[in-house]
């Protein structure tokens, strides 16, 4: 999830052909998926079904269940690290995380050459002092832009060349900045059309530059740090129109030589969809092109439309945790699947913070692995264990 809420995105999420996706996020993640960073707590009642459980406290590490497949990672940012609840959660089954909004550039980027990395500083130390990886999320992001980066006037002959200036020696200093200790950058986060007009989403970015910005930004990140993992991050990419466009400007940039490291599939679903099938299309469709897939914004909403709300302790509450703890089950059966796949990352730690409690409207939302009070969920012990009956 990557925070702010497009119009052009909330238009995708609501329309009729794409009910079902709800919450595709962005960085921050857009959001959060995407793209990021507008989540906010949820009901304090536990969020397991009810019914019989396993024991907490025999929960296995996801971290060294899934050892030798893929990174675990969640998406925080410094004041929920030192949570009790979290930071429990995030010590014992993580070894990645990303920041959910701090190292984006608005920020970061005070002004032209000024930069404030308090806050991300904070989460590389939390991170290297327990030994975890850091995923840096996002370098360039339409909703994330601060505005100097545009100052001046287009008209003049040199406009072009000083945003391009700016955007350059901001990735060159934020990512020289975090070398050797980011693995991988979203570097471009949430570049491509909803609809079928264009490949491209027409953002001030592609307004000024058309696509060449996008070469520019993976450029000038792999020059401030020739060995981190570059990565272009969308959501929807389970849905085969979107996967196309994605496709197609990945590979003109990959025509060109622009060096992406792999994709970032934010995952943002519910219950209901999308299809297996379609999660396992977009992972092929990267592996085909020699890149490395990383699930970097994973939640399932309970919810497959946009204005029902739910209970705890209700029937239909219990069926959608049921329902989700199947759809989790599918998803990391698959994702262990495919070596490609090299991070699997939820957007949040536990229930009790989710920005799907605010959209698409405020409402009880428990989208994630552990429930409010930090405990596994059915999803968790469908996910590691096969027999385990949600």
């Amino acid at each position: 999830m990557t925070g702010e809420i497009s119009p052009g995105r909330r238009k995708l999420l609501l329309s009729a052909a794409a009910t079902s996706i709800l919450a595709a996020c962005g960085g921050g993640g857009g959001s959060g998926g995407g793209g990021g960073g507008s989540s906010s707590s949820s009901s304090s009642s536990s969020s397991s079904s009810s019914g019989g459980l396993p024991n907490p406290s025999t929960a296995p590490a996801l971290k060294t269940f899934f050892a030798g497949k893929f990174r675990i990672g969640m998406a925080v940012d410094p004041g929920i690290t030192s949570q009790a609840l979290t930071n429990a959660i995030l010590l014992k089954h993580v070894n990645s995380v990303t920041a959910e909004s701090v190292m984006k550039a608005d920020p970061i980027g005070v002004s032209a050459g000024v930069y404030n990395y308090a806050q991300a500083d904070a989460l590389v130390t939390f991170a290297q002092t327990n030994g975890i990886e850091v995923r840096g999320h996002a370098l360039l992001w339409h909703q994330t832009s601060p505005s100097w980066f545009f100052a001046g006037d287009p008209l003049d002959s040199g406009y072009r060349a000083l945003v391009r200036s700016r955007l350059e020696t901001y990735i060159t200093d934020v990512v020289t900045h975090f070398r050797g200790k980011v693995y991988a950058w979203d570097v471009v986060n949430e570049v491509t059309s909803d609809d079928a007009s264009s490949d491209y989403r027409n953002s001030q970015w592609y307004q000024i530059f058309g696509n060449d910005y996008i070469e520019y930004a993976f450029r000038a990140a792999r020059a401030a740090d020739p060995t981190v993992q570059l990565f272009i991050n969308e959501y929807s990419t389970e849905d085969p129109s979107k996967r196309a466009r994605l496709l197609s400007i990945i590979d003109a940039m990959l025509a060109r030589g622009v060096p992406i490291s792999g994709v970032g599939h934010q995952l943002h679903i519910n219950t209901t969809y999308p299809a297996v099938s379609e999660v396992a299309n977009a992972l092929a469709a990267v592996e085909a092109r020699s890149l490395v897939n990383h699930v970097t914004e994973l939640d399932v909403s309970l919810y497959n439309d946009s204005s029902s709300v739910l209970a705890v302790g209700t029937p239909a509450y219990d069926a959608a945790i049921r329902a989700q703890a199947l759809q989790y089950r599918a998803m990391y059966t698959l994702f262990a699947a495919h070596p490609s796949v090299q991070a699997v990352t939820t957007w949040g730690a536990a229930d009790n913070h989710t920005w799907l409690s605010t959209f698409p409207i405020a409402r009880l939302n428990h989208p994630l692995l552990f429930d409010t009070l930090g405990n596994p969920k059915p999803a968790f012990w469908a996910v590691v264990d096969p027999t385990f009956v949600p």
